[in-house]
């Protein structure tokens, strides 16, 4: 069984719920205190074990390839001033096998890991989708790799949601509970049922573990909703012809694809970060006493 070295981080969507901010400014690119959200989801897949990694971005997205690139003026400059700290964060986001693949057209998730393809190979990989962070003693995608090493199998991550919510996710219909650590066998996937029709409440987070069987499934893909090539409607198909787990995982989700969230995230996020949390506690407890 090959090792999960390689992982696709899909970036080329238009960022339009965040308008106007996201007209010249990648979506990624924002920023959750002072770090670009995918960022973390950089780090999370680097802490998982991951070696490689492919963004797959388009049009003005240049901002997320800047970002991780060597900025020689920016360093010289905190080097002479004497700013190590600052300088050794900037130096963290070079030191990375980074790569990057234009997705010419907004086809959908499922054609934006179908770009990857000469990249993968016959390896299993990762996918990890920006607006979602995740926090855990072990990361998320490191709790896949573990699951794919004991499984040797497609592995989705799911997250138990209330059930007046499931309408907006994807949910996993379970065949059967392998053990009770949260591992399932997957039946079907049915995508955004009405909660009177939802199999459970297990719904598909944005990180996944792929065996490279799908591409062929993603290849025969017809486009679906928004004539865009749906991975979800690939997976269904993988788990004909081989088994498609999924993990639920406990820990913490951070949901920064729509505005609330983002900015849930970022006071959050601002509370435990040390130049920020005591001014903005303050500031909160002040402002609540205000309202």
């Amino acid at each position: 069984m090959k090792p999960v070295r390689k992982a696709i981080i899909p970036a080329a969507g238009l960022g339009t719920r965040f308008l106007p901010a996201t007209k010249a400014l990648a979506k990624e690119m924002l920023p959750i205190v002072d770090t670009p959200t995918i960022e973390y989801i950089v780090r999370e897949a680097i802490e998982s074990g991951i070696e490689d990694i492919v963004i797959v971005d388009g049009k003005s997205k240049r901002s997320i390839e800047d970002h991780f690139d060597s900025n020689p003026e920016l360093e010289n400059n905190l080097r002479e001033k004497g700013k190590d700290q600052l300088l050794k964060l900037v130096e963290e986001t070079t030191d990375i096998n980074m790569y990057f693949i234009r997705q010419s057209h907004p086809k959908g998730l499922g054609d934006a890991v179908l770009t990857a393809k000469a990249f993968i190979g016959d390896e299993p990989f990762v996918v990890l989708l920006g607006d979602d962070l995740m926090q855990d003693e072990e990361p998320l995608t490191k709790q896949l790799i573990r699951r794919y090493e004991e499984t040797g199998e497609s592995t989705l991550a799911v997250m138990k949601v209330p059930h007046d919510q499931v309408s907006e996710y994807g949910v996993i219909d379970p065949a059967a509970q392998v053990d009770d650590n949260g591992l399932y066998r997957v039946k079907t996937f049915v995508e955004k049922p009405k909660p009177e029709e939802a199999p459970s409440d297990l719904a598909i987070i944005g990180r996944y573990l792929l065996t490279p069987e799908i591409f062929e499934e993603l290849e025969n893909t017809k486009p679906g909703k928004g004539n865009e090539i749906q991975l979800t409607d690939a997976i269904d198909s993988l788990n004909n012809r081989q088994h498609v787990y999924a993990h639920e995982f406990k820990g913490s989700r951070y949901d920064i694809g729509s505005k609330i969230g983002f900015l849930e995230t970022n006071i959050e996020f601002g509370l435990k970060h040390p130049q920020t949390k005591d001014a903005l506690r303050a500031y909160i407890k002040e402002l609540a006493a205000k309202l």
